[in-house]
């Protein structure tokens, strides 16, 4: 699907939630996102407190959009990604939104909580930009081309 069937194919921008509290890390991440021209509204918090505010549109969250997907860090200062992702999964208003876990964890013990947490995938956070660049290119190539994303 090239650039403007994928633009045909969504009505309108995709929105993203990044929950990731390394400021570096977010700004690969928009930057990567920028480099792959994909029209999406890319969210950003810092926490998994922000995280559960933002999906239940509570505080100055009222207003946002619900995300199409969730970029989740497991490692976080006040809610880890663990919780958040149990958080989701448990709610009837929440859980069909997928959860993609992005971290630095190659730790077994981690992979199979995600998972029994259910996750929607596991990826490891590559160190270099070029690596992480084809990381969201294959995000974005799988869940906005080939995957049907729930409409809202």
């Amino acid at each position: 699907m090239n650039e403007n069937e994928q633009i045909l194919k969504w009505s309108r921008p995709v929105e993203i939630l990044l929950v990731d509290d390394n400021p570096a890390d977010v700004a690969l991440t928009q930057e990567a996102f920028l480099d792959n021209k994909l029209c999406n509204n890319l969210h950003i918090v810092h926490d998994g407190v922000e995280a559960m505010d933002f999906l239940r549109k509570r505080g100055h969250y009222t207003l946002v959009p619900t995300p199409d997907i969730i970029l989740l860090d497991l490692n976080m200062p006040r809610k880890d990604g663990r919780e958040v992702l149990a958080e989701i999964k448990a709610d009837d208003e929440l859980k069909y939104i997928p959860v993609v876990i992005m971290t630095v964890s190659k730790d077994d013990k981690d992979i199979l909580e995600s998972y029994r947490l259910h996750a929607n995938c596991y990826i490891r956070k590559p160190v270099k930009f070029t690596e992480f660049v084809e990381v969201v290119k294959s995000l974005e190539n799988f869940w906005f081309s080939v995957v049907t994303l729930p409409s809202k």
